[in-house]
């Protein structure tokens, strides 16, 4: 049975000296492997549809545990992502989060559009690399289902007002007032907390339009980080890299 279907490639594993594993994000399969045969070399039809973060057509045949690549055409390829070891980091970050969610239809279309427009924004280096990270952590984790309560404080009601504490744990927020009384510190301003709502809750289209300030976005970044990975329940291999080269 053939299958046509766009997909970004996430994820690549060399097979001898000319095939490749891919593994593609698609809106209508969720995330697939699907051997290309010969995509590494450079006459091959398949070469140029089949790199790392490329967003392609791709005509697919399915196996007993696994799809083939028949055919492949480049849509679109994400050139600025490589220019920078900074960017190429967070597009390998980005990515590996969207394997570990898996999504599956109809979830793996919204999730595939969110990755595609971040790394166009990665490309056109308008915004810092670790806004754009905040804003893919927070806003593909509320699309896998794992939205944080931030309409409120959950002790007192409390919409705004002072510093916030945000509990990465249980994905709600505190006042300093009953933060305070719980022990905790506050870890979020007030333009993170708006940053904060404005990521998970905010339209598509105006997903990355707002600006913060390096203080701000530096706590708001280590909260939404700690927020991935308290819900994931693993570790990121890419993450310490990306951290690195990202101070």
């Amino acid at each position: 049975m053939q299958i046509a279907t766009t997909g970004l490639v996430l994820h690549q594993v060399k097979l001898g000296e000319a095939d490749q594993i891919l593994t593609l994000l698609t809106p209508e399969l969720g995330v697939v492997s699907a051997s290309a045969k010969g995509s590494l070399r450079l006459k091959n039809k398949l070469f140029s549809a089949c790199g790392l973060f490329c967003y392609s057509e791709f005509s697919l045949s399915s196996g007993r545990s696994q799809y083939f690549v028949d055919s492949a055409q480049v849509k679109k390829v994400f050139y600025g992502v490589s220019e920078s070891v900074e960017g190429m980091s967070l597009a390998t970050y980005m990515a590996e989060i969207a394997l570990s969610l898996s999504p599956a239809p109809p979830e793996a279309d919204a999730q595939l559009r969110l990755l595609l427009n971040s790394l166009y924004m990665i490309g056109q280096k308008k915004l810092p690399l670790r806004q754009l990270k905040t804003i893919y952590e927070l806003r593909s984790m509320s699309m896998a289902g794992y939205q944080p309560d931030l309409l409120a404080c959950s002790g007192c009601g409390r919409y705004e007002g002072g510093e916030f504490y945000f509990d990465p744990v249980e994905g709600n927020l505190l006042c300093a007032d009953c933060a305070e009384k719980a022990r905790h510190i506050p870890n979020l301003d007030t333009g993170a907390l708006y940053a904060l709502r404005h990521i998970c809750l905010a339209e598509d289209r105006k997903l990355f339009s707002f600006t913060l300030a390096p203080a701000s976005l530096k706590n708001l970044s280590r909260v939404s980080e700690q927020y991935v990975l308290a819900h994931l329940e693993h570790g990121l291999k890419s993450l310490d890299f990306l951290k690195t080269v990202l101070e």
